[in-house]
């Protein structure tokens, strides 16, 4: 730090520092305990999003497209809670603060990959959903396969070639104000800021990203869901309205704790504490991966019927080898 101080008091500007230090937790009372909820969500995380992709390998009866849809949601779950949860552990509990210039930029570019391919990944699956209510007869012709997979594979390239434009824009920058970043990873708003050189096109794409990542996904979600309730309108009996809505909870469920919580704290983040926002901010990119595959095992009935049988496979095969 005294030899920031000492280049900033020289007028020495810093291109590319050799490091930057994340502060976002320094600071906050009983943070640790934080960290240790953190690593159990990581563990149920890393559990759960596994046991679902090898349910849907294993089960050739889940290979429909639907499956392929939520086996690329678990994959990215679990990306999601790799990339983050153990580097914010490493950073803050054991105190290594310092990171380097480039990987601090690699880090802020899964992050922000895997955050946005969350929300895409649930238009992929509110298609699905929408096609199959409003379409039933002709829903296996409209929807295949390699529908479905060109849909992810569009998403994971559109999602790519965006967070390298938002990365690309701040190598551009001179970080010479500060290399300390207010926030609990590379954040891309508190680390340009802190350049020196024009940050428009930095502060453009920060306002244009979250309108890309949460608002066009949000806006299509909603509309597919409009289009659904006025088809269901058109049901005759309301048992069949039930049974109709009823293979949307899930995925309603996952729409609701992905952009509720980060919504809220959007809108109402610089009303609260900065303390306050930053455990709140990280709460929100964490929990979804979590809670995800425990919302698909507990209300889809195919997952569950075909883990039972997975389960009860292995207890069987155990049993004949031990006798």
């Amino acid at each position: 730090m005294e030899f920031i101080k000492s280049a900033a008091e020289n007028n020495i500007t810093f291109v590319r520092p050799a490091y930057f230090i994340i502060s976002g937790f320094i600071g906050i009372p009983n943070i640790r305990y934080y960290f240790v909820f953190l690593c159990f969500i990581y563990i149920l995380a890393v559990m759960g999003n596994t046991l679902v992709m090898i349910v849907l390998t294993l089960d050739h009866m889940l290979r429909s497209p639907k499956y392929i849809a939520v086996f690329n949601l678990a994959f990215t779950d679990l990306l999601s809670s790799c990339a983050l949860v153990p580097k914010v552990v490493d950073i803050f509990l054991f105190n290594h603060y310092y990171i380097s210039y480039n990987h601090c930029m690699a880090f802020m570019f899964f992050c922000f990959l895997l955050v946005s391919m969350q929300a895409f990944n649930l238009v992929v699956l509110s298609f699905d959903r929408v096609m199959a209510i409003m379409y039933p007869l002709h829903y296996q012709m409209r929807v295949s396969h390699k529908l479905i997979l060109s849909l992810i594979a569009f998403f994971w390239l559109f999602a790519i070639t965006l967070m390298l434009i938002t990365v690309g824009l701040l190598t551009r920058l001179s970080f010479c104000k500060s290399v300390i970043i207010q926030s609990y990873y590379c954040d891309h708003g508190p680390m340009y800021r802190l350049g020196c050189n024009d940050v428009t096109p930095n502060r453009a794409i920060a306002g244009l990203a979250p309108v890309i990542i949460l608002g066009f996904p949000l806006a299509f979600i909603v509309g597919s869901y409009c289009c659904v309730g006025y088809s269901l309108s058109k049901v005759s009996t309301f048992r069949e309205r039930v049974k109709a809505f009823k293979t949307c909870t899930g995925h309603l469920s996952l729409v609701a704790i992905y952009f509720l919580p980060i919504t809220f704290v959007y809108i109402f983040g610089s009303v609260i504490h900065p303390n306050a926002r930053i455990i709140s901010l990280s709460i929100t990119t964490v929990l979804p991966p979590m809670l995800n595959p425990i919302i698909y095992v507990l209300q889809t009935q195919e997952i569950k019927e075909s883990l039972k049988k997975l389960l009860k496979t292995r207890v069987t095969s155990k049993i004949a080898t031990k006798y």
